[in-house]
């Protein structure tokens, strides 16, 4: 099976080059440190996901096992803190493991949470296990992205999402977010766009809250960008509502489960998310079983 464009199912992205293509690295991310820290870089770091994450410094001394004078002294640049330190404050802080790389670096130590390609005879189960999950989801569309949207892997039915979509909008890197909400893709047939696409918009301002990204802030506005303005009425309960969307054989109606791997502990593994959408009623299951037979 296949992406799109016939392209080989799994894609692999360059050297990273902006937070919302988000593509990764070639190697692991383990090689000594060359450059000494920039002074105060640790100080300010560590402040500023404390107040991102709005801790204080009592609480996130207790978090990570230490005093609040020693963490004072951490912000103030008056103390410098050892590898284990860093580890435990960056999971206190429940940083991501590239954010937590970030962290070490900013510390002066070399980052522990490897960052593998993809493709890597190593992370060959990792495709084996999604491959098995992207074939048993069908006949029902299923992607495997990269933060924020990037395009990995999908299976077959995925083609449901990308019929009459301008082709650049097909172009590697796919982008499956651009490709919902942009006004020469998915969008067109979205019944119900400027709801659901309000829900797709309020899921990424939710992630640029917990990690602040100005590359990412401006995505979300392209994105925002795309969606007519949204009326909600008296019964309105929120913009996390089912996808609606127009076909030759009538109206789909889908919502979404969003899986990832919860215990990585390579950076690739970690930002992978495999999301599956699903039929929210018979007669879109019955419509979708028949496109697969047909196929």
């Amino acid at each position: 099976m296949s992406t799109v464009a016939q392209s080989p199912r799994y894609t692999v992205a360059q050297p990273r080059t902006n937070t919302v293509a988000r593509p990764q690295t070639n190697t692991v991310a383990q090689s000594p440190v060359d450059a000494e820290t920039q002074p105060g870089a640790f100080a300010h770091q560590l402040k500023r996901w404390r107040t991102t994450r709005r801790v204080s410094q009592l609480d996130l001394a207790i978090r990570a096992d230490t005093t609040q004078r020693y963490l004072s002294f951490l912000e103030q640049g008056r103390s410098r803190p050892g590898r284990t330190m860093v580890v435990r404050l960056a999971e206190s802080l429940d940083l991501s493991l590239r954010e937590r790389n970030g962290l070490l670096l900013a510390a002066g130590y070399a980052p522990v949470f490897a960052e593998s390609r993809l493709d890597t005879p190593e992370l060959a189960p990792v495709r084996e296990a999604l491959d098995r999950i992207l074939d048993g989801h069908m006949p029902y569309p299923a992607v495997v992205v990269r933060p924020y949207g990037v395009l990995v892997a999908a299976n077959a039915a995925f083609e449901l999402l990308t019929e009459g979509a301008a082709a650049e909008l097909l172009a590697a890197p796919v982008n499956v977010l651009r490709l919902a909400l942009h006004p020469d893709g998915l969008a067109r047939r979205v019944l119900n766009l400027p709801e659901w696409g309000r829900h797709v918009i309020e899921s990424l301002r939710g992630r640029a809250l917990r990690s602040p990204d100005p590359e990412l802030d401006a995505f979300i506005a392209e994105l925002a960008g795309y969606l007519p303005a949204a009326e909600p009425g008296p019964d309105h309960l929120g913009f996390a509502v089912p996808l609606r969307l127009r076909s030759d054989a009538g109206e789909l109606r889908l919502i979404t489960t969003i899986t990832s791997f919860a215990t990585a502990v390579d950076v690739t593994l970690s930002e992978l998310h495999l999301e599956a959408f699903l039929p929210a009623d018979e007669h879109t299951a019955a419509i979708l079983r028949t496109r697969a037979d047909n196929r």
